[in-house]
């Protein structure tokens, strides 16, 4: 596709510069309409009967297929979810971590991993990343390592400041497990997850799908116990419960997603041009040097696709005020910052619309 064609895809555009995927990215009319069709033939077939089972069973397999690709992942390590969340849910909850044990994070974590991380059982140990400049972050994070350290859980890509941080280099460093949240990574940024154990990818973000999908990357399924199974999670099950798990990752799918989820998710992937990520970056460097040369202060040198600016009021009240101009960003609650989304959709127009909402 050209860019041309990219920006005639998307009907949010015609109204809004859409600055918000890292919340939820907006919808082609192929992912729009790929789930109208999937929801007619389902209600035709009934949702029963083997015909429709079997293609259900199939698009599953598609999908599952084209989001490991997306990765740099084996489908059979990969499992489907309806979240990041449910990902960091998933492994913190069959790892097995102790009140010995120790797990180490960042000050910069949505509450998708936080929480789990709380409940684990584990002592969590903080590195503070946000004030610091990239550089220093894998030094940062390597001081909170200890004898105890069992995990290092934290984002590819803060969603706060938007820095990317080098989990391949901590896998490296420490050999330690490594639980990595992409929910700000996945069609944002490119991804090969390589060596490391567990990757969380949320769909409806950078890669346009519906809500609530989602899939988790388990380098050795086997590894880790089941421990919040699902009708999926088994394929041979007795009547006092005891199973025999699916082969591979399939055993951690996290039950059912309505099949016009997947039938969009299944479009948004095809439809995704090839040059999306350098023209991600380099809009996210554009709207930087805009949001500077205006006099808005920038939170942090992050170089993903986010782009968190200090709020010249009141956060929400700005948010809300430029959405009624036409432009829609997100404020981060707690911090003072508003976070503009730069995706490969946007153009220069979408940044001077946001530049020039702030002066209004």
């Amino acid at each position: 596709m050209t860019f041309d064609e990219v920006r005639t895809a998307f009907p949010v555009l015609e109204r809004f510069a859409y600055l918000n995927a890292g919340s939820l990215g907006p919808m082609s009319r192929a992912t729009i309409d790929a789930m109208e069709e999937r929801n007619r033939f389902d209600h035709e077939q009934g949702r029963s009967g083997k015909a429709w089972i079997d293609s259900m069973l199939a698009l599953r397999v598609r999908v599952r297929e084209k989001l490991a690709a997306a990765i740099g992942a084996s489908p059979d390590r990969l499992a489907l979810t309806s979240s990041t969340t449910d990902g960091c849910n998933i492994v913190l909850a069959g790892f097995g971590l102790r009140a010995a044990d120790e797990v180490v994070t960042t000050d910069a974590e949505h509450p998708g991993l936080l929480l789990p991380l709380h409940v684990s059982g584990a002592r969590v140990r903080v590195a503070e990343v946000t004030t610091r400049p990239s550089s220093e972050a894998a030094s940062a994070i390597l001081d909170q390592v200890t004898p105890r350290t069992r995990l290092i859980a934290l984002s590819h890509v803060l969603w706060t400041t938007g820095q990317v941080m080098p989990v391949h280099e901590l896998r490296r460093a420490t050999g330690l497990p490594m639980l990595v949240d992409g929910a700000q990574s996945v069609g944002a940024i490119p991804v090969d997850v390589g060596e490391l154990d567990f990757y969380t990818v949320s769909c409806q973000k950078w890669l346009c799908g519906p809500e609530p999908t989602g899939a988790l990357y388990v380098r050795e399924p086997e590894a880790l116990r089941v421990a919040l199974p699902t009708y999926f999670s088994q394929q041979k099950l007795e009547r006092d419960g005891t199973f025999v798990p699916q082969d591979g990752a399939k055993r951690f799918d996290f039950g059912w997603l309505a099949t016009p989820a997947l039938a969009g998710l299944e479009a948004a992937l095809d439809g995704a041009p090839a040059w999306r990520f350098d023209r991600a970056r380099e809009l996210a460097r554009r709207c930087r040097e805009a949001l500077a040369a205006a006099g808005h202060e920038l939170v942090a040198d992050g170089d993903a696709t986010l782009v968190p600016f200090v709020a010249p009021g009141d956060p929400a009240a700005d948010a809300a005020r430029l959405y009624d101009a036409g432009v829609i960003v997100r404020d981060l609650p707690g911090t003072g910052w508003l976070r503009a989304s730069c995706g490969w959709w946007n153009n220069e127009e979408d940044i001077a619309r946001l530049a020039g909402a702030l002066r209004t």
